[in-house]
């Protein structure tokens, strides 16, 4: 039997602990699918689109990942490709609430479908995609918490964004 998983989020945009979650993950499942939610509540710095292209090719080593962007449910994402599997990560003990809640309504509406949690090793746990976007926004350098990638598109995207910085003329 296969072992299957979907590892889901937003990643916006994806990070060095995000990262090394994936790897261990892919050695552990047989295929693994980064799921990345549109999830506009949450307002993205990256549209949906980007943060796919983004992920791809952070993890286009790895045979065995499969990176897709999705609507909706996690589980009824889960469910339409026929894994049992999801994976969650916990960077502290205060993720591990929200985590928990999730895992427990999740197993309520889709009692067929597992949640498993990993940790990231110890140089990741306080790093997050929030933190990440923040520093960049206020011209920090984040080439340590993400692949070059990331870098990259976050130096194209965060002058925008960045205190002081020019902004595009909106004509009404």
């Amino acid at each position: 039997m296969k072992r299957k998983a979907v590892y889901p989020g937003t990643f916006d945009p994806i990070t060095s602990g995000h990262h090394d979650l994936v790897r261990r993950a892919a050695s552990i499942f047989d295929r693994l699918v980064i799921a990345i939610a549109a999830n506009p509540n949450k307002a993205p710095m990256f549209p949906l689109e980007q943060r796919v292209d983004m992920a791809q090719r952070v993890l286009a080593d790895l045979p065995n990942v499969e990176v897709r962007g999705y609507t909706g449910l996690t589980y009824q994402f889960a469910r339409s490709l026929g894994f049992d599997v999801v994976v969650r990560g916990l960077r502290a003990v205060s993720d591990f609430e929200f985590e928990f809640q999730l895992a427990n309504m999740s197993r309520h509406l889709a009692p067929e479908i597992e949640t498993v949690f990993l940790t990231p090793q110890e140089q990741f746990t306080f790093v997050s995609s929030t933190l990440v976007r923040e520093i960049a926004t206020l011209g920090g350098d984040v080439s340590e918490f993400v692949h070059p990638v990331v870098a990259a598109e976050l130096a194209k995207r965060a002058p925008l964004f960045a205190p002081g910085a020019k902004r595009p003329e909106v004509t009404p």
